[in-house]
């Protein structure tokens, strides 16, 4: 149910395009609610016949040009309900950690090299990151929005900081356990 809360954030704070709006996906929001381009369009349709948005109208009428979107005020009224709406968290799903539990009964083999593969995905997330808040959060940009985004932001940084900490003291266990590969 999160997907349309999503467009309809993305819109409210810029009327656009499907095609702009996976953009933004792909530099924004998807950093932590994912969609694919299909997905999307998809919600687009679903949004426009809820009547919760509508396309802009186009300057010149052609075939094959690229509908606008902004939010109507049902939209807003939803996306508003939605956010005052009470939810519980999501239990975690992670692979690794399962494939970790799986190895305390079927051996370790390969799983250093995995781990030490993750550790750099999220050295890399890390560093991406903390470049985009040293670019769009300086010193002083204090504004209510500005502080919420930085919010986010900050989930993201310090996530990323939990799993380097964490992949780093795993590969110290695992260098510790009897027979298994050098961290």
């Amino acid at each position: 149910m999160s997907l349309p809360h999503a467009i309809l954030t993305a819109l409210l704070e810029k009327p656009s395009s499907g095609l702009e709006l996976t953009r933004r996906f792909d530099k924004s929001i998807g950093y932590f609610w994912s969609a694919t381009h299909q997905q999307i369009y998809r919600e687009l349709g679903r949004l426009e016949a809820d009547g919760h948005i509508r396309a802009l109208p186009a300057e010149q009428p052609a075939r094959g040009q690229k509908k606008s979107y902004e939010v109507l005020p049902a939209g807003s009224a939803e996306l508003a309900r939605w956010t005052a709406a009470s939810q519980d968290p999501k239990p975690h799903r992670d692979v690794l950690l399962l494939r970790l539990r799986a190895a305390a009964v079927v051996g370790t083999a390969g799983l250093a090299d995995d781990l030490r593969r993750h550790l750099d995905l999220h050295r890399l997330q890390l560093a991406e990151y903390q470049e985009i808040e040293k670019r769009d959060f300086p010193p002083g940009r204090d504004a209510p929005q500005d502080r919420l985004r930085h919010l986010v932001l900050r989930a993201g940084i310090d996530l990323e900081t939990f799993w380097t900490q964490w992949l780093t003291h795993a590969l110290e266990e695992f260098a510790e356990l009897p027979g298994s590969e050098p961290a």
